[in-house]
């Protein structure tokens, strides 16, 4: 990480590291005052966002439906599958709290990211110290994306939408397998809403 100066802050994102077993120790020794911002949407539709971006890059290959389950009989979700285990958050966040401060985490809504961009970013001024500069006037929505775009500056400049690898529609799934998902992360939820302190709202 590049040093900074006192009336700076040195901002990284790899999403991956929430997910990496060792990141939380190497990271704690580089630097165990740091400021941690995860960002976490409801994991069944994260899953099926995962699933929808890997299925854009090949042409054929089995369903989301067929994917979630060990096999088509047992019903019992495929935790190895990457797409599913990445929303369990709450096993992932035991591995940080070993080494931080929940004080140090701010967890931003990734639905509220959507819905109240100028909110969820007041928040995370807040968390990092900051005055809060970004505001309402900075954002407008994309109805095309359905995500809102960042205005460089107010009234000024291009504003910076999403690129084309997000905001794909999603393949139609079975409300079985839509069932099954939100009953298997429903107790990981709740673990992580108790953990976090706050609840997400995911059904």
């Amino acid at each position: 990480m590049p040093q900074s100066l006192e009336s700076q802050i040195t901002m990284e994102k790899t999403p991956s590291y929430f997910i990496t077993r060792e990141v939380p120790h190497r990271l704690y020794r580089m630097s165990p005052t740091v400021k941690l911002i995860v960002v976490v949407r409801d994991p069944v539709t994260r899953a099926i966002s995962d699933y929808t971006q890997t299925a854009s890059k090949r042409s054929t290959g089995p369903s989301f439906d067929q994917m979630t389950f060990r096999n088509s009989t047992s019903g019992l979700v495929d935790t190895s599958w990457s797409a599913i285990r990445i929303g369990v958050y709450s096993r992932f966040l035991e591995w940080w709290t070993r080494h931080f401060q929940m004080t140090q985490i701010h967890f931003v809504s990734g639905e509220n990211l959507i819905r109240d961009p100028a909110g969820e970013m007041a928040r995370v001024q807040d968390f990092l110290g900051l005055k809060r500069i970004i505001t309402d006037k900075h954002f407008y929505f994309n109805e095309t994306k359905g995500f809102p775009c960042l205005k460089k500056s107010e009234g000024s400049g291009n504003p910076h939408c999403l690129g084309k690898t997000k905001g794909r529609t999603h393949p139609e799934i079975s409300p079985s397998t839509i069932t099954r998902l939100r009953d298997f992360y429903r107790p990981f939820n709740l673990k992580f809403y108790q953990m976090v302190g706050r609840d997400f709202g995911w059904l």
